[in-house]
């Protein structure tokens, strides 16, 4: 199976993870790749990188102006958490077109409630058992390769994250 590819455009989809689990961050890949995706996964390990990537900023300003992303986001994270990652990309028309799973331990229906409230498109829980998360994670795998993303907007590098 090909990578994950924008409806009308010949780049393929970059997944950035935002994911500060090592352990996750490794199963999610994995199981990503033997779901057959073979896109470009870029990994963050806390919600202010991801906000740096997005925007282009950091150790970010050289990347691809042009990119199309998809973003896996943790809810638990360093420096900025993934609600208030989400919250920020949803409401600014510079990034608000990138497609945010939440992919997550927490299983709170408040939660998950508020992820969607927020913007994301799907809120997956990370299963506790192994078998179960590899999965889970395997099942999102093959469910990106069928959706399709709208094409990004260009974000100009040092643009300004509220």
């Amino acid at each position: 199976m090909a990578g994950i590819i924008i409806s009308g455009f010949s780049m393929p989809l970059t997944i950035l993870l935002a994911e500060d689990d090592d352990g996750h961050a490794v199963l999610i890949r994995r199981n990503l790749a033997r779901a057959g995706l073979d896109n470009d996964i870029v990994r963050v390990t806390d919600g202010q990188e991801a906000l740096d990537y997005l925007y282009r900023q950091g150790a970010y300003t050289d990347r691809p102006a042009e990119q199309n992303l998809l973003l896996l986001l943790d809810v638990n994270m360093p420096r900025v958490g993934g609600f208030d990652v989400l919250r920020q990309v949803k409401t600014d028309p510079l990034v608000a077109r990138v497609p945010v799973i939440m992919l997550t331990t927490t299983d709170d229906p408040r939660e998950i409630a508020r992820g969607y409230e927020l913007g994301c498109g799907v809120y997956i829980t990370k299963p506790v058992h192994y078998e179960s998360f590899v999965d889970a994670i395997h099942r999102l795998g093959l469910f990106l390769g069928i959706i399709q993303v709208p094409p990004p907007a260009a974000v100009e590098p040092g643009s300004p994250a509220s």
